[in-house]
C-alpha cells in the first residue's frame, strides 16, 4: 500500500494519515480544535502535537469554546503547568483568544469553507516535494482569521488546516488516500 511519504513508520501517524488527514471536516468545534492545534505545532512536528492531542482535549475542555473562553488566570497557571501539553504561553492564551474570536464568528465552518468555495480543491501531485507549504488562498485566510482576532494563523498553519480538515486533497496520487478522497469530494 503507497502512502504519502510524511506519513513515515510511527504506527499514531500511520492511523492519522490513514484515518483523518484530508477528510472534508464541516463541523464547527471540531474546525475549531484543529484549528487551535495546528498553531500549536508552530515550530515543532505534527507528531508532537498528535501525541499530546488528548492531553490538550482534557487541558482545555474539549476545546469548548465557550469555557476557553472565560479561562482566567488560574486557568492559565493550570495550563502552564499541565505536562499534557506544550506548555508555551504565547500559545496558551492564543487557545483563549482564539476561543472568544470563534464566539463572534456566526458560522466557523462556513467562514472558513467559504476561502474553497465550499467544494474540496483536489490537488494532482506526485512527489511530496510539489506541496506547497502555503498558497494564496491560505494567505487569505490567514489575513482573515487575523483580523477576526485569531492567533498562531499564519499563512502556513492555515494551510496546514486546510489539508487535515480536507479543503484540500494534498495526498500524493499514488498514495491510497487519494483516489479515495477525491471520490468523496464529488
Amino acid at each position: 500500500m503507497i502512502r504519502c511519504s510524511w506519513a513515515g513508520s510511527d504506527p499514531l501517524y500511520l492511523d492519522y494519515h490513514d484515518t483523518e488527514w484530508g477528510v472534508p471536516m464541516r463541523d464547527s468545534r471540531n474546525l475549531f480544535e484543529l484549528l487551535c492545534l495546528e498553531g500549536a505545532q508552530a515550530g515543532l512536528a505534527w507528531i508532537t502535537i498528535l501525541r499530546k492531542r488528548e492531553g490538550y482535549r482534557a487541558a482545555f475542555d474539549g476545546f469548548d469554546p465557550e469555557r476557553m473562553a472565560a479561562y482566567t488566570d488560574a486557568d492559565r497557571a493550570r495550563l502552564m503547568a499541565d505536562a499534557g501539553i506544550v506548555r508555551n504561553a504565547s500559545k496558551i492564551d492564543a487557545f483563549i483568544g482564539n476561543a472568544r474570536a470563534w464566539l463572534e464568528v456566526d458560522d466557523f465552518a462556513a467562514m472558513t469553507w467559504s476561502f474553497v468555495e465550499d467544494k474540496v480543491v483536489t490537488n494532482h501531485w506526485r512527489t511530496q516535494d510539489e506541496v506547497p507549504a502555503a498558497t494564496e488562498v491560505s494567505a487569505a485566510m490567514a489575513r482573515e482569521l487575523r483580523r477576526l482576532g485569531f492567533r498562531f494563523v499564519g499563512p502556513t498553519a492555515c494551510y496546514a488546516f486546510m489539508q487535515s480538515a480536507g479543503l484540500v486533497n494534498d495526498h500524493v496520487v499514488e498514495c491510497f488516500r487519494h483516489a479515495q478522497l477525491a471520490s468523496v469530494a464529488r
